[in-house]
C-alpha cells in the first residue's frame, strides 16, 4: 500500500487549548509523525464567541478518504464534539480533512476543501507548512496564495507547545 499526504485543519474555541492538545496526541496515535503549523488565535466567523485557535497539519497515511474521514468523527466526538444545524457555532473541536494527495472529488467529500483559499485560519498554517505544494484545482502554490491573500480577518500567532 502506498502512503498518501493528507493535511488537516485543527479549530476549537472551546477549552481550546486543552482540545487542540487532544487532537494532536491523537493524530499522531493514528498517523505517528505530524509536520505542525504553528498555532493561531483568530475571533469567530459567522457568529459572536470565544475566540478560536487554528492549526493544520500534515500526516502520511495508508488509509482511504472514508477512513480518514471516519478517524476525524470519532476524534470530535471522543472530545465532545456536538454536530449542530448551524455552520457557524461554537465547538470544542473541529477536524476538516483539506488535501489527500492531489484528489479533486465531491465525494465522499469534497476535495481538496473549498475554505483553503478562503479563510485565513486555514490558508496562512497550510501555507507555512506547505509553501510549494500545488492547490490540486488551481496550480498555484499555498505559499503563493498566501502571499496574494487579501481578504480582512483578525488572525495572530500564539504562543502553544504541544509536547510530541
Amino acid at each position: 500500500m502506498s502512503l498518501h499526504r493528507i493535511y488537516i485543519s485543527i479549530g476549537s474555541n472551546i477549552d481550546a487549548r486543552h482540545h487542540v492538545t487532544c487532537a494532536l496526541d491523537a493524530l499522531a496515535q493514528a498517523y505517528g509523525e505530524l509536520t505542525v503549523s504553528s498555532v493561531y488565535e483568530s475571533e469567530a466567523v459567522g457568529f459572536d464567541g470565544d475566540n478560536f485557535l487554528n492549526l493544520v497539519v500534515g500526516a502520511d497515511t495508508q488509509d482511504s478518504i472514508e477512513q480518514v474521514v471516519a478517524q476525524f468523527k470519532q476524534i470530535e466526538a471522543d472530545n465532545g464534539r456536538v454536530k449542530q444545524a448551524e455552520k457557524f457555532s461554537p465547538r470544542t473541536l473541529d477536524l476538516d480533512l483539506l488535501t489527500y494527495d492531489d484528489v479533486v472529488c465531491d465525494t465522499p467529500i469534497e476535495l481538496p476543501r473549498d475554505e483553503i483559499d478562503k479563510n485565513a485560519f486555514v490558508l496562512w498554517p497550510l501555507a507555512e507548512i506547505a509553501a510549494t505544494t500545488v492547490h490540486p484545482r488551481n496550480g498555484v502554490s499555498y505559499g503563493d496564495l498566501w502571499a496574494a491573500y487579501n481578504k480582512p480577518q483578525k488572525l495572530w500567532k500564539i504562543d502553544f507547545h504541544w509536547p510530541s
